[in-house]
């Protein structure tokens, strides 16, 4: 049974993408089996490995049925993709479906063999909206990356409370991971900021924190991985040890 999680944040610039990207990666290099699936309309994912993000994928899904299989790229050993679509930002104006629209991307991950992967990672689009809650209502577990600012635990606060809805919608509990992203640690308002997560998320944070890096900026425009790309940066040391901290459950 493969482990769900949706990556998001309806903050922009917390590394959400990045995030999605370096550790499903990550992942599969340590032996996992991986697939990603590019939920934002932006389809950033599916270029961080040079793939299209106007070929057929999750819009097909969602809008045409068609079958998640049909649509997975091998981009990696252990990893593949599914690309965000052309037409993906057409299903959040569905007006037909009524409260099944929510339940598409769950149903479809059911009857498909992602059921055989170890994780299947969700790149979440800024927003609460009808991808937002189908990539949650799919999920059993959200990470939410956080920065290293104020704003960042402002939109904290509003995600907490969509996890909450969408957990009253479901009947179901969700675990909650929280990450420290673009860290500059040697700045004082960084270290207060993962402090107050600390506090108030007790358990919940992942232990590694992930450093700002040049290299993890530079590298997706390329379409390659922080481990393609420069292998030996601190960027890819931090999304080695971030994995093993999900695959151990290590918190802060």
């Amino acid at each position: 049974m493969s482990r769900v999680i949706a990556i998001m944040n309806q903050k922009g610039g917390v590394g959400k993408t990045t995030t999605t990207i370096n550790l499903g990666h990550a992942l599969a290099l340590a032996g996992k089996k991986v697939t990603l699936l590019d939920m934002d309309p932006q389809g950033q994912t599916a270029t961080g490995y040079g793939v299209a993000a106007t070929l057929p994928g999750l819009d097909e899904v969602l809008l045409d049925d068609v079958h998640l299989d049909e649509l997975t790229i091998s981009v990696k050993d252990n990893l593949t993709v599914v690309p965000a679509g052309k037409r993906l930002a057409d299903f959040e104006h569905m007006t037909t479906g009524g409260s099944e629209r929510a339940y598409v991307l769950q149903k479809a991950i059911a009857v498909s063999s992602l059921s055989e992967q170890d994780f299947v990672l969700i790149d979440c689009p800024p927003s609460s909206g009808l991808l937002g809650m189908n990539a949650m209502f799919a999920a059993a577990e959200v990470l939410i990356p956080i920065s290293g600012d104020y704003l960042s635990l402002h939109g904290l606060s509003r995600m907490i409370q969509i996890l909450k809805r969408a957990e009253s919608l479901t009947g179901q509990t969700i675990k909650l991971w929280l990450v420290s992203t673009r860290m500059q640690l040697r700045r004082r308002l960084t270290q207060e900021v993962r402090n107050k997560i600390l506090k108030y998320f007790p358990g919940r944070v992942l232990n590694t924190v992930i450093r700002e890096n040049v290299s993890l900026a530079e590298s997706p425009s390329f379409g390659q991985t922080i481990f393609d790309y420069k292998n030996t940066s601190a960027g890819a040391e931090d999304y080695s040890a971030l994995a093993q901290d999900l695959l151990k459950g290590r918190t802060s």
